[in-house]
């Protein structure tokens, strides 16, 4: 009996006809058991059923509150550890040692972006090949943009476009967390 059942399922499956076959009889298994669980409404509107002249309103018009909260201030200037770089010397110098790659190994190029990356832009640019990088010098200094507390944005403009390095102060110390680099 097993065989007998092999070879039918064989030839159902071999055929255009028995694959249509099995695909609309689970289409209509799976129809047929949502019906089952369903609430028993109807569910449905007829496309031509008349709808509201009058919008819906979900706010209450005389409630001046619309929980929306705009904050008109601008973004904390960023705060500085005493003892610590400010964030445009950190962003100059990471963008300095970034577009020394001439004439140096993986390593050494890596070794000089160190000391302002955090250790998860570290661990991402470790093995970078320094000649990648799009850009041979700094041309401007940094303008730092305030995103929040702990974290701003720093655009420098080099030779060939403009880096916009993501800095962060976990601790007060200030270290570029990202790098992203546009052409001109």
């Amino acid at each position: 009996m097993p065989r007998i059942v092999e070879r039918g399922l064989t030839r159902l499956f071999r055929s255009r006809w028995g694959v249509a076959l099995v695909i609309a009889v689970l289409v209509l298994a799976v129809v047929g058991v949502g019906r089952i669980f369903s609430d028993g409404g109807n569910g449905s509107r007829q496309l031509l059923d008349p709808v509201s002249p009058a919008p819906t309103v979900s706010v209450d018009p005389s409630h001046d509150d619309d929980g929306v909260i705009v904050d008109d201030d601008p973004p904390p200037s960023p705060k500085v550890k005493p003892g610590t770089a400010s964030p445009e010397a950190v962003a100059y110098a990471f963008a300095s040692a970034w577009v020394d790659h001439k004439n140096v190994s993986a390593k050494v190029w890596h070794d000089g972006i160190l000391p302002n990356s955090t250790k998860d832009l570290a661990d991402e640019l470790n093995g970078v090949d320094p000649a990648d990088v799009p850009a041979d010098r700094v041309v401007g200094r940094p303008a730092i943009v305030p995103v929040g507390d702990g974290l701003v944005n720093a655009v420098v403009t080099v030779d060939s476009g403009k880096v916009t390095l993501q800095l962060v102060a976990p601790d007060g110390k200030w270290l570029v967390d990202g790098v992203d680099w546009e052409a001109a």
